[in-house]
């Protein structure tokens, strides 16, 4: 059996590197670990961290296609955030400027949750933990 130990990291392609890194770190809280300029792509690479966390590599390309989204497309989903007060967290984003669907309760756990997307679209979620 193949011992996988963790998930290494995310990575995430935005459309306008600046936007994506403003969004990434000044709004949910990531921190700017590394940052480089791939000449040779046209192409800029974040290393992103979460609470010392390396979580998330945020690249640009040059013209990339769009992500389908919706109707739910085969693939990855969304990434998913744990966060201690889903009200707090929706008020916050809220005052970003960053629009939540309504907050949810997931009929499994009892917990409540909501989406929002990234400045290119793709579908994030905070799932409250406590």
């Amino acid at each position: 059996m193949l011992n996988l130990r963790q998930i290494h990291h995310i990575a995430v392609i935005g459309s306008d590197y600046q936007a994506s890194k403003h969004f990434y770190c000044d709004i949910l809280g990531f921190t700017l670990l590394g940052e480089f300029y791939r000449e040779e792509r046209n192409s800029w690479k974040a290393d992103l961290a979460l609470n010392g966390q390396y979580t998330i590599e945020l690249f640009s390309f040059p013209n990339p296609p769009a992500r389908p989204s919706r109707p739910e497309s085969c693939g990855l989903r969304h990434l998913a955030f744990s966060v201690e007060d889903i009200g707090q967290s929706v008020s916050a984003l809220n005052e970003a400027g960053v629009v939540c669907e309504p907050v949810r309760t997931d009929p499994y756990t009892g917990k409540q949750f909501t989406f929002f997307t990234d400045p290119d679209g793709l579908p994030l979620e905070l799932y409250e933990s406590r």
